[in-house]
């Protein structure tokens, strides 16, 4: 029974972390990455489409992302979306493809996005702390019912602690890279 409940945790805390991931792919660090624009949404002919879904995105040098659209008529709205994206970032197009240049980080800006980061990797912890309860109450609803015993119980939530210290560990490590990431010049 216990390992039902274990299972559920660790699947539920892998997509936590799936997503911290994500989240922290998308916050830029300086250097041209073609995942600052997976939340690029351009509307195409009225209708919300993601970027990736309609142009490669590519990153030839460190500090040039490439944009080359598969319909050509769509050129002028990419722009539009990528320059009033908040992602502060100027695309330029010369009629077949958009280039954007990364800037430089400020070390202001620098600052603002290791904050960032660091409430990105908070908010997952406390999401791995939720799924940490969760996983608990479901461990002591079954010694209530008398499916398991107290010990085994105990044992339960032990196991529940260690997946939990874990998947925390896990979170500080992808914190501090992206951290460092940032504050490289």
């Amino acid at each position: 029974m216990s390992l039902d409940v274990h299972k559920q945790l660790k699947e539920k805390m892998e997509k936590t972390l799936s997503v911290l991931k994500e989240e922290l792919g998308v916050i830029r660090a300086g250097r041209a990455n073609p995942k600052m624009l997976d939340k690029v949404v351009v509307d195409y002919y009225g209708t919300p489409t993601p970027l990736k879904q309609m142009a490669g995105v590519s990153s030839p040098e460190p500090r040039a992302i490439v944009v080359q659209p598969w319909d050509l008529s769509a050129l002028r709205d990419i722009e539009k979306a990528i320059a009033t994206s908040d992602l502060g970032l100027n695309p330029s197009n010369d009629g077949k493809i958009i280039r954007i240049v990364i800037p430089q980080l400020t070390e202001e800006r620098r600052k603002e996005l290791v904050k960032l980061v660091g409430k990105t990797g908070e908010n997952a912890k406390v999401a791995l702390r939720n799924e940490r309860r969760n996983a608990n109450e479901a461990i002591k609803k079954l010694e209530k019912n008398g499916e398991i015993a107290e010990d085994e119980a105990k044992k339960a939530q032990d196991e529940v602690q260690k997946i939990t210290d874990e998947n925390v560990k896990t979170v500080d490590q992808l914190v501090s890279k992206k951290e460092k990431e940032i504050m490289e010049v």
